[in-house]
């Protein structure tokens, strides 16, 4: 027997995405806009961010001590943006900025909560095109907030 699990799109990733929440800047052309990074992986990353771009549009982001990240728009829905960095994180940059930011506070997993029941909300009013989209973030974000939950509630070991 089958179970179809609704509003789920196939896994396309390369490779896991790790919950983060990282404010960033974002670079379409010569219009600069704050971003807040949701999850990422060495190949992309999902964004919240104000700015509407154009899918495979190429934009710039630039994290807190990284170089500028230059990746292809490979989706956009609402304020939501996944991007496929042009070059791969270096696992060892990957793995250091994870560690820097390996517990989420208090405040920024109510954050994800946030994210989760808002694109939870937008999925319910969407169109064909975009229900995927938000379904898959609502419950990206609602998973990540539990697991990092978790994480704050878990006895410190060692």
């Amino acid at each position: 027997m089958t179970v179809t699990v609704p509003f789920q799109q196939p896994e396309r990733r390369r490779s896991a995405r790790t919950a983060l929440h990282l404010n960033a800047t974002m670079r379409d052309g010569n219009r600069k806009v704050p971003a807040r990074v949701i999850d990422i992986s060495p190949h992309g990353c999902r964004i919240a961010c104000s700015t509407v771009v154009a899918d495979d549009h190429m934009v710039w982001l630039s994290l807190p001590g990284l170089e500028g990240l230059r990746g292809r728009v490979a989706w956009h829905c609402e304020e939501f943006i996944g991007l496929e960095f042009e070059t791969p994180l270096n696992d060892a940059v990957f793995d250091r900025l994870v560690a820097q930011h390996r517990q989420l506070p208090e405040g920024e997993i109510k954050e994800l909560r946030s994210i989760a029941s808002r694109t939870h909300w937008l999925a319910r009013q969407a169109g064909d095109d975009d229900i995927a989209i938000l379904a898959d973030i609502s419950r990206q974000c609602a998973e990540n907030a539990v697991v990092e939950g978790l994480k704050l509630t878990s006895p410190k070991k060692g």
